[in-house]
C-alpha cells in the first residue's frame, strides 16, 4: 500500500539525467543477464520504461565475438531502442576499455560497468562483485573505460553496498564510490544488498539513503526489492535517490513502468486484464522470433512465459503450460487455452 508520504514525493519526481543523456521518468529497466535483450527492452519501453540496459556482456566475449547468427542478438539495436546502456563485466582493465569501445561502436548510448554481480562462478573468476574487494583495480578499470570512450558517452557503475558488512568492506566501498565520481563516472546504481547476501534477505534502503545524503549532487540510482510500482516510488521517497532500476520485478511484468507513472500522477492502477496479458505475450514472442529466428525462439521464450504466468489468475497451471512450449504453435495454443 502506498502511503501519503510516497504520493507526495511521487508528485515531485525529478527528471533523470545521466551525463548529457536525458532519461526523463526516473523508473527504468535494469540489465538482466539472460533476459534484457532487445525484445524485452521493447516491451518495457512500450509500457513506460524510458531507458533500459542490455544483458551483461563479458569483456573478453566482446573482443572475440563476431556478429554471427547465434550472437548477433547481443548487438541488436533499433532507432526506437534509445537511450540504451551496454553493460560490461570482466576482470582485466585493458579488456574493459577495449570492450567498452566495441559497445560504443555498436551504438550504445551509455557504458555501464558491472561491479555488482554476486554469482559464485563470476566471483571465482574475479569479475562482478569481486572488484569491490580491490579498490585499486576497480578504479583502474573505471579510469581506463572512461578514457577509452568519447566524452559524450556517459560511463556508469553498478555496485552493491560492499562485499560484506565488515568495516573494511564499507571502507573499500566508499573508496571506490568517491574515486569513481572523481574519475568522471556520470551515475552509480547501488544495490542495497552485499555481495555475500546475493539475493537473500532484504535490501537495505537505509544504506541507499545514507549514500545519497553523502553525495547530494551526484546521480545515484537505487536497486533491490523493486517488485511493484509502489516499491519504486517508495524507494525514491525513502532514500532520495535520483531514480530506480527495476530488475527481476520487470520480468513478465512490463506494466510496472506504466503503473509507476500512473501512481506518480496520483492515479489508481489495476492489474492487466487477461486480454492485455495475451496481447503482450503475443507481441513479445513476435519480437523474439524476429531477433532469434523461428527455430530458437520457442525454448528461449519459456523463461519469460513462466514469469508472465504470475500475473494470471491460475499461475501454477499456466506456468506448467509454458514449460512445455517448443515453438510458435505451442505458444499460440497456450494463449488460446488460457488467455482467450
Amino acid at each position: 500500500m502506498t502511503d501519503t508520504l510516497d504520493l507526495a514525493a511521487a508528485s515531485t519526481l525529478r527528471p533523470l539525467q545521466i551525463g548529457p543523456v536525458h532519461i526523463g521518468f526516473p523508473v527504468v529497466q535494469a540489465a538482466l543477464s539472460g533476459y534484457s535483450d532487445w525484445a524485452m527492452r521493447m516491451i518495457a519501453r512500450r509500457h513506460g520504461a524510458p531507458y533500459a540496459s542490455c544483458e551483461v556482456m563479458l569483456d573478453e566475449f566482446l573482443l572475440q565475438v563476431r556478429r554471427r547468427t547465434r550472437t548477433r542478438h547481443f548487438f541488436h539495436l533499433t532507432d526506437d531502442d534509445h537511450p540504451v546502456a551496454g553493460q560490461l563485466m570482466g576482470a582485466e582493465p585493458l579488456q574493459f576499455a577495449a570492450g567498452a569501445g566495441r559497445l560504443v561502436a555498436a551504438g550504445f548510448d551509455v557504458i555501464d560497468i558491472n561491479f555488482g554481480c554476486p554469482v559464485k562462478k563470476v566471483l571465482g573468476r574475479c569479475r562482478g562483485g569481486y572488484h569491490l574487494s580491490q579498490p585499486a583495480v576497480a578504479l583502474d578499470i573505471i579510469a581506463r573505460t572512461r578514457d577509452s570512450v568519447p566524452p559524450h558517452i556517459p560511463v556508469t557503475v553498478k555496485m552493491r553496498r560492499g562485499l560484506d558488512d565488515s568495516a573494511e568492506s564499507r571502507e573499500k566501498f566508499h573508496e571506490i564510490l568517491s574515486g569513481a565520481f572523481h574519475r568522471g563516472v556520470a551515475a552509480v546504481t547501488l544495490h542495497g544488498r552485499t555481495v555475500r547476501q546475493r539475493y537473500v534477505g532484504p535490501s537495505c534502503w537505509t544504506f541507499l539513503r545514507e549514500v545519497k545524503l553523502h553525495y547530494p549532487d551526484r546521480v545515484i540510482l537505487g536497486s533491490g526489492d523493486l517488485f511493484t510500482a509502489e516499491d519504486c516510488l517508495r524507494m525514491i521517497a525513502h532514500t532520495g535517490v535520483d531514480g530506480v532500476t527495476v530488475a527481476r520485478g520487470a520480468i513478465g511484468n512490463p506494466w510496472i513502468f506504466d503503473h509507476a507513472r500512473a501512481l506518480s500522477r496520483g492515479e489508481n492502477v489495476e492489474l492487466p486484464t487477461i486480454a492485455q496479458q495475451r496481447d503482450v505475450l503475443r507481441e513479445h514472442y513476435r519480437l523474439a522470433e524476429h531477433l532469434y529466428g523461428a527455430d530458437r525462439c520457442g525454448p528461449l521464450m519459456r523463461k519469460f512465459g513462466i514469469k508472465y504466468a504470475a500475473q494470471h489468475p491460475q499461475p501454477l497451471e499456466v506456468r506448467a503450460a509454458f514449460i512445455r512450449v517448443r515453438n510458435r504453435a505451442d505458444w499460440e495454443s497456450l494463449l488460446q487455452r488460457w488467455y482467450a
